[in-house]
């Protein structure tokens, strides 16, 4: 095994996957740490690599194209502190963070893993439900409905019709882009036959973004959404069979359920998740059980 621990975050490889735990520090990012903890497959993984600084370094992942939804889902626009593929790692830990890079790559080379694109999603994406607020609405996802509602800095033309409720199996795709200089972000759901080139603005469909620092989490509702939906490679058939409901032993399907209520609490306790968004996600995971 081998494993590099940091402030930014622990990295442990044990020859079939890489756990990606991030770090305490203050200055891990918002989303990493709503994200927890990632089991990264070796067969998702297309080559890892350490750049060295003076006084600090980093280690990068590459994951194969199609293998993550939270990649797909915001087309390679995360901000550097908010990849969860990189770990800043310090000058006296290079000895560390070389040796875990020659165990991921000789892994890969004797499982001759391919580095070429995936046709369906090796991870999982974030866990479900979720609750965002953040730029002129909210958005919540439970695993079938995505419902976005509104607040008082929405546009009149958009907040007039009231919250929306978009069912899964009616969307085509999502998209999460960062507010860049100027130009605002978004988060944006085409609905079939409703598709539309207003701004998010205006777009009833899109939640408009600012720059804020939870814009960032609108990213994970974006992922949770795009690992649901078929993979962009599927052909007319698969992609029509993924559109019908998942039969989820009740069992197994309870199980996760008290796992993300747990989570809920550690987000909430931590100040990560306000009163508000904490009460909507809990009434949502207790709906489902």
């Amino acid at each position: 095994m081998a494993e590099i621990i940091q402030k930014d975050g622990t990295w442990t490889f044990d020859g079939d996957a890489l756990r990606l735990t991030p770090g305490r520090d203050k200055n891990v990012s918002l989303l990493r740490k709503t994200l927890g903890e990632l089991t990264v497959p070796l067969g998702a993984l297309a080559g890892i690599s350490l750049e060295q600084g003076k006084k600090s370094g980093r280690l990068r992942l590459r994951l194969r194209d199609g293998a993550d939804p939270l990649l797909q889902a915001t087309g390679g626009k995360l901000a550097e502190p908010n990849d969860p593929y990189q770990l800043a790692v310090e000058s006296d830990r290079y000895g560390v963070a070389e040796y875990v890079v020659d165990e991921v790559r000789d892994a890969l080379l004797l499982d001759r893993v391919p580095a070429d694109p995936v046709d369906s999603y090796l991870l999982p994406g974030p866990s479900v439900p979720l609750s965002v607020s953040a730029g002129d609405g909210t958005a919540s996802f439970d695993g079938e409905h995505v419902r976005l509602e509104w607040n008082w800095k929405t546009e009149d033309s958009k907040s007039a019709a009231g919250a929306r409720s978009l069912a899964l199996a009616d969307l085509t795709t999502v998209e999460w882009h960062p507010a860049v200089g100027l130009e605002n972000g978004y988060l944006r759901f085409t609905v079939r036959g409703a598709e539309t080139k207003a701004p998010p603005k205006y777009d009833p469909n899109s939640v408009e973004l600012w720059g804020f620092k939870k814009d960032s989490l609108m990213a994970l509702v974006a992922a949770a959404v795009q690992a649901r939906l078929p993979h962009p490679t599927a052909s007319p058939e698969a992609a029509q069979a993924a559109e019908q409901p998942a039969v989820i032993a009740p069992e197994d399907d309870h199980d996760a359920l008290l796992r993300r209520l747990r989570e809920l609490g550690e987000l909430h306790k931590s100040g990560i998740l306000t009163d508000e968004e904490f009460a909507t996600a809990k009434r949502a995971v207790l709906k489902r059980m």
